[in-house]
C-alpha cells in the first residue's frame, strides 16, 4: 500500500438521505452489491459516496457533509477510486467537444475511453520499464516476475477477443492504443455498441489500475450488457485485479447467480429505522 493511501473503504454513513433515512453500510473488503427496485434510493446512495470521495480528493467544493466515510486500514487518509457511469447520454460540453482533436468522441462513453486510452498508455510505459528493470537484474527470481507482468494485458486481450467473438471483432494487440479488427477493417472503440463500449470501459478500467487496491464505483453496470456478460461480469473485474474493491448497485438478479448472493445488501438491509 502506497503511503497514506487506504486499501479499501470499510464503512459509509449517510446521515438523514431524502430527510428521513439513516444509512449504515458495513463494506467487505472484496465485492460489495447494492439492490433494489427503481427508486429506492441505490443510485442516491452511490452517487453521494462518489460525491464526498471527489470532495476528499480535492475535486469537488461540495462538501457532503452528510457522508461519512472510514477507510481501511484505519489511520489512511485517501483512497484510489475509479467510478464507471453506465448510461450513453451525449456529451453535452460544448467547449469541450470543439477541443476535442478526435470528432468520434460524441457521448459520456466515448469520452471516459477517451480518457481511458490515455491511462492505458500510461501504464503500459509503467510495465514496460518495470519488466526492463527486472530483466536486467540478472536474478532468476527477477526473471520469472518480470513474465507476469503482462500476464493482465494479455488476460485483458483475451477477455476481449472472447466477449466480442460473435461479431468478428478482434482487439489488435500490435497496437499501442485500442483497437479493434473486424473482418479485416480497424475499428476505433467510439464505433462500438454501448453495450460494448460499457463492457470495454469496465475491462479496461479495471487493467489500467495495475492491480493495486483501491475501489471500483458501478452504477447498474448490467445495463446494455446481454446475460451472459452479466454473469461473468464480477468474475472478469476480479481477475484483472484481485486486490480491487468492488461497489456496485443492480436491479438485475443475474449478477449475482455467481457466487455473490452472501454479497448483496437491499437499501433496506443498511437503512437504520
Amino acid at each position: 500500500m502506497e503511503s497514506g493511501y487506504a486499501d479499501g473503504i470499510s464503512r459509509i454513513e449517510i446521515n438523514s438521505l431524502w430527510g428521513r433515512k439513516h444509512i449504515v453500510w458495513e463494506l467487505r473488503p472484496d465485492v460489495n452489491i447494492l439492490s433494489g427496485v427503481n427508486g429506492t434510493g441505490k443510485s442516491t446512495i452511490l452517487n453521494k459516496t462518489v460525491a464526498r470521495l471527489d470532495y476528499l480528493a480535492g475535486e469537488s467544493q461540495d462538501e457532503t457533509p452528510e457522508v461519512q466515510i472510514e477507510y481501511y486500514p484505519q489511520g489512511a487518509s485517501k483512497i484510489k477510486y475509479d467510478v464507471i457511469r453506465s448510461i450513453d447520454r451525449p456529451l453535452m460540453h460544448s467547449n469541450l467537444l470543439e477541443k476535442m482533436s478526435d470528432k468520434s468522441v460524441v457521448s459520456e462513453l466515448d469520452w471516459q475511453l477517451y480518457k481511458l486510452q490515455r491511462r492505458y498508455l500510461d501504464y503500459q510505459v509503467n510495465i514496460g520499464n518495470r519488466t526492463i528493470q527486472l530483466l536486467t537484474s540478472g536474478d532468476p527470481d527477477k526473471l520469472r516476475e518480470a513474465q507476469e507482468i503482462s500476464a493482465p494485458k494479455i488476460r485483458f486481450m483475451d477477455f476481449m477477443d472472447e466477449l466480442f467473438a460473435d461479431t468478428g471483432k478482434k482487439i489488435v494487440r500490435t497496437s499501442n492504443e485500442i483497437l479493434f479488427d473486424q473482418f479485416g477493417s480497424t475499428l476505433l472503440p467510439y464505433s462500438l455498441s454501448s453495450g460494448e463500449k460499457q463492457l470495454l470501459v469496465i475491462m479496461l478500467t479495471t487493467l489500467v489500475q495495475d492491480m493495486t487496491p483501491g475501489v471500483l464505483l458501478m452504477d447498474e453496470p448490467e445495463i446494455s450488457l446481454h446475460i451472459e456478460w452479466q454473469q461473468q461480469l464480477i468474475q472478469r473485474v476480479r481477475s484483472l485485479n484481485p486486490n480491487v474493491q468492488i461497489i456496485m448497485t443492480t436491479h438485475s438478479p443475474a449478477l449475482i447467480m455467481d457466487g455473490w448472493m452472501d454479497a448483496v445488501y437491499d437499501v433496506d438491509d443498511i437503512t437504520v429505522k
